[in-house]
């Protein structure tokens, strides 16, 4: 074969020292052309090295167009874990949103970490992490611009060093492999157990990965689905330690418009959450033609269109942290209808007095005209918190986060004896997920239970539910 040589020479490695980055070059010659490869680390260097004068050693044949031994091509054909997971972000690109992206990029490399084949010259951890979460399962990066510099080395190393996903189908080694990965998903980089949502959510992008896996013919079965795992028990009702009352959400409240001018623009923002169980990225993208009414007494109206999540550059369409879609749980195009409490009416007439809006009509902005950020909202919350509360409110989960101001709301409404179907409208959730995860938040059917208990097992000669002494022994949760 004339495309073959078994002259091979392999040099010692050039060590280059610039003002900010060291390089570290392998050199080696296959029959009389002389080849070079480029690393950032002297043991990545060494391994790639190592592998050539191995090859040499054992009289394997080296290709004259790569300068590669043929053994490693034939190698290269199978298709890798990476190889597949870049073609498996690629898919769901398009119609995943940009949470949904990070979501998979994050179980992707978790279960990459778990399918290296080898530990040889291998970049350390936080740089494989790096490399996979900022370039490789962003599709509008990688399809943009090659890997950073820094990161070039490492995506070459993990080109080379992942297991091949027909592994993962092998009734010896697969079963170990999917453990390996199932273990991974259910800890921290820390080695802590990560949460059970989290653990969960990754599972099912996984899954979600082996049934592609299985359509685009790669793999014969699902291996997830070969090993038996225990899925982590999740927390889905809210806390009721976390929900304000009238009296305290007011408290914080103006505590908000006491922080200086910020807290001031975002009195109204905060209130939107309490009053009118907006979530965070929906007070975001609020605009002046979604304020159907305000009027100077009695209750307002709005009508919500879309949402402004925040997720990251690296996961949106138009490199911005946030990317405007359509409403949690709604199709595109659909709308929300929510009332405005008469406090809230107050608090936005007296907002857009004083502030207006954005040229594109954005109800809140920052000082310099942007979207608000989430870090200039949560730094005047927590300052205001800490103002409003008293030092054992502060001490406890009360309203730790914004997104309690939501609970809050939807909470208030419910134990106001607002239909179920009613709040999940207005809130935007279906009422199976309203009733589940509010339940521990519903007030007063306690009471209600034991006095229908109470009517069903009562004697005949007893007295009348309503008779004094049997209400006090009713409102008192007595038997």
């Amino acid at each position: 074969m004339k495309d073959i040589t078994y002259d091979v020479r392999v040099y010692k490695t050039e060590v280059y020292k610039g003002t900010k980055v060291t390089t570290y070059t392998v050199r080696w010659k296959t029959a009389s052309k002389p080849r070079r490869k480029a690393f950032r680390t002297s043991a990545q260097a060494e391994s790639f090295r190592s592998d050539l004068v191995s090859a040499a050693r054992k009289g394997e044949a080296f290709s004259l167009a790569t300068g590669l031994p043929i053994s490693w091509k034939r190698k290269e054909t199978a298709l890798t874990w990476y190889g597949f997971a870049l073609a498996y972000a690629d898919a769901k690109w398009p119609y995943a949103s940009p949470n949904h992206r990070r979501g998979i990029a994050e179980a992707l490399t978790d279960a990459t970490e778990a399918l290296l084949s080898t530990n040889a010259g291998a970049p350390k951890r936080e740089e494989i992490r790096q490399a996979l979460r900022s370039w490789a399962f962003s599709a509008r990066i990688r399809d943009s611009a090659e890997p950073p510099e820094e990161l070039r080395s490492v995506v070459q190393w993990l080109e080379r060093n992942t297991v091949p996903l027909a592994e993962l189908a092998e009734e010896n080694r697969g079963p170990a492999l999917v453990r390996g990965i199932l273990d991974r998903i259910s800890k921290t980089k820390e080695e802590k157990p990560a949460a059970a949502n989290t653990a969960n959510r990754k599972r099912m992008v996984l899954n979600n990965a082996m049934e592609y896996a299985c359509e685009i013919r790669a793999l014969p079965v699902n291996p997830l689905k070969s090993v038996k795992w225990t899925k982590p028990k999740t927390l889905t009702t809210v806390d009721r330690r976390v929900v304000v009352n009238a009296e305290q959400a007011r408290r914080l409240l103006m505590a908000v418009r006491r922080q200086g001018q910020r807290g001031a623009r975002m009195a109204a923002f905060f209130g939107c959450m309490y009053y009118a169980a907006l979530r965070p990225e929906e007070v975001v993208d609020l605009r002046a033609d979604h304020l159907v009414s305000l009027p100077e007494e009695g209750w307002g109206e709005m009508l919500l269109t879309n949402a402004e999540p925040r997720s990251g550059t690296q996961w949106t369409d138009s490199g911005k942290s946030r990317q405007r879609r359509q409403l949690k749980h709604r199709a595109q195009g659909d709308t929300r209808p929510v009332p405005v409490h008469p406090e809230l009416v107050t608090l936005l007439r007296r907002h857009l007095e004083e502030f207006g809006t954005a040229p594109d009509g954005r109800v809140f902005v920052g000082p310099r005209g942007g979207a608000m950020t989430d870090r200039a909202y949560l730094k005047v919350f927590h300052q205001a918190r800490a103002e409003a509360f008293t030092e054992r409110e502060a001490a406890s989960p009360l309203a730790s986060v914004p997104y309690a101001l939501r609970h809050a709301a939807v909470s208030t409404w419910l134990n106001a004896g607002v239909p179920a179907p009613q709040v999940a409208e207005w809130a935007g959730h279906s009422v199976d997920v309203l009733l589940r995860v509010y339940a521990k938040c519903i007030d007063g059917q306690d009471a209600d239970a034991k006095r229908r208990i109470l009517d069903a097992t009562r004697r005949p000669a007893e007295t009348a539910p309503d008779a004094p002494e049997t209400s006090a022994r009713i409102q008192h949760g007595q038997p």
